[in-house]
């Protein structure tokens, strides 16, 4: 068991989760199939998404903070209502700019939901297993995102009509879920170091979580045209993906317990140079890249699970304690900021150079390890003591 109070961390996890869901399912498959019958074009569907990603992104470390000091409840249960809120004027044909208004502040108070969940899981980790209680957490959401996106998709195309009832039940499910954590709140344990200390930690994560994650969102509008290029089907691709799955899985659960027992950085180092050397085998070549499908999707899994326990270990060690929502929304705003520029640096890279856009990703995987390597003296090497979540 990897937390002190399993039930809750379910909890904000299953809302997590479902959240995920109805967004994908919304934003990806829903939306861009009906706008044409609402009255919206392709641009107004693009400015809707855009505005609610950049208020996401944007507002993950001042809603953290305030999160942080007023308890979760509220902000989780405004953004379930928000998205009700969404859906209802979508449905109901509602104009433009107030659909833009309420994507925008559905974004803001979406923000909270990340941060809070990681901090919450992070406080009810045991000891000894925050890593990969963290780990799990992180990832625990790929399930809800994946079926959102490709399951509300072909939904669509066979049962349309099913689509709009599928995604209120769905955000009704969230909103009993949010309203259960309604008096959840974060502690903040006193602490004697001075604030600035802690945060000059916090911004040190900050360039290499830009970075990070700018690699796998060169892939972002790459996916069809590189399956194109490979001349290969989403089924060619189903035994490779299950491979590396299962690959990540197993290096999560055992880098995880080692960055637990050992240190993150003892992981940490080896996912990211697996990851380079992976992107840059994979950007030989598209016939190697053919050829060598299997073998690299599993090395890919291996690479991502030991680089994802690794962070995850380091992030949870060097936030401060007192303020943990307010930090994880710093950095994971700061992961945003560095995912969406990666679309634009791989789409225009593929233009010229195909599948050897991987050698950027490769690159920048390389350049992350160097940054750790070389500000090794500005993290915490000591794992802060969990604190607990309680109930008012």
């Amino acid at each position: 068991m990897l937390w002190t109070r399993l039930a809750t961390a379910l909890r904000f996890i299953a809302l997590l989760m479902i959240s995920e869901f109805v967004r994908a399912g919304l934003i990806v498959a829903f939306l861009p199939l009906v706008a044409g019958r609402l009255g919206l074009s392709s641009a107004q569907v693009g400015s809707l998404v855009g505005a609610h990603y950049l208020m996401d992104a944007l507002a993950k470390g001042p809603v953290g903070l305030v999160t942080q000091r007023l308890g979760v409840g509220g902000a989780l249960v405004g953004s379930t209502l928000l998205g009700f809120a969404v859906l209802l004027s979508l449905l109901a044909g509602a104009a433009f700019w107030p659909l833009l208004v309420l994507a925008a502040a559905w974004g803001v108070f979406y923000a909270a939901l990340w941060p809070s969940v990681m901090a919450a899981s992070q406080q009810y980790a045991r000891p000894g297993y925050q890593a990969r209680a963290l780990s799990v957490t992180n990832l625990s959401v790929a399930p809800g995102i994946a079926l959102g996106t490709l399951g509300v998709g072909q939904l669509m195309l066979r049962s349309p009509t099913q689509v709009p009832a599928l995604l209120l039940w769905l955000q009704g499910a969230a909103l009993l879920l949010a309203l259960s954590l309604a008096r959840q709140r974060l502690e903040s344990p006193a602490v004697t170091e001075r604030w600035n200390a802690q945060w000059r930690r916090v911004a040190a994560l900050l360039p290499a979580a830009f970075a990070q994650m700018l690699a796998p969102g060169l892939m972002v509008t790459l996916f069809y045209p590189l399956l194109r290029r490979l001349n290969l089907t989403l089924g060619d691709l189903l035994g490779p993906a299950v491979l590396g799955g299962l690959c990540l899985l197993g290096a999560l659960l055992l880098a995880g317990r080692l960055a637990d027992k050992l240190s993150p950085r003892a992981v940490l180092g080896p996912g990211l140079l697996l990851l380079a050397a992976t992107f840059g085998l994979a950007g030989w070549s598209a016939e190697l890249l053919t050829r060598w499908l299997w073998p690299l999707c599993a090395l890919i899994g291996l690479g991502y699970g030991t680089f994802v326990a690794g962070w995850n270990g380091l992030v949870g060690q060097t936030l401060p304690p007192q303020q943990r929502a307010a930090a994880w929304g710093v950095v994971m705003a700061t992961e945003a900021l560095g995912y969406s520029l990666g679309p634009v640096l791989g789409g225009a890279l593929w233009a010229s150079g195909g599948v050897r856009v991987f050698w950027l990703g490769g690159g920048v995987f390389l350049l992350a390890q160097l940054y750790y390597a070389l500000s090794s003296k500005r993290l915490t090497g000591e794992e802060q003591r969990p604190a607990e979540v309680a109930e008012k």
